[in-house]
């Protein structure tokens, strides 16, 4: 009985530390990915270039709404595949979520690649939470 409790907390536990922790992991690999500009040297200091971004380009249009609630039910789905030993079906949620964003990606050119980079990296943590859980859930029994 205790090891079913603590099964099933490991399981809802997995599954709310991917949900909700993947949107800053997500958050903040879009960030990097973003293409700083950099500054040119002063000549008499010859220091390094500074890394340096405009401000207008931290500003993106309304593009991929609605991307924080399909990021966290897509991390849900990841991690409960990969704690239910099913990882293959993690293709069916790339697919769903291609096959929605399609047409809004093919009208903005610059969507795709803050798709593919977003997408990545919140299936990335989903399934290392999702193999954290499992291994936990091994270690138990």
């Amino acid at each position: 009985m205790l090891e079913s409790l603590l099964a099933l907390l490991v399981v809802l536990l997995a599954l709310a530390v991917a949900s909700l922790g993947g949107w800053p992991v997500s958050a903040l690999v879009l960030r990097w990915s973003r293409s700083p500009r950099r500054a040119r040297p002063e000549p008499a200091t010859r220091e390094l270039p500074v890394l340096e971004v405009p401000e207008r380009e931290w500003k993106t249009p309304e593009l991929l709404r609605g991307g924080l609630w399909i990021g966290l039910l897509e991390r849900l789905a990841v991690t409960a595949t990969v704690l239910a030993g099913h990882p293959e079906l993690i293709a069916i949620v790339v697919a769903l979520k291609g096959l929605g964003r399609y047409p809004e990606l093919r009208a903005h050119a610059g969507a795709s690649e803050r798709f593919l980079v977003g997408t990545f990296a919140s299936m990335l943590w989903a399934v290392g939470v999702g193999a954290v859980g499992v291994a936990a859930l091994h270690a138990l029994g």
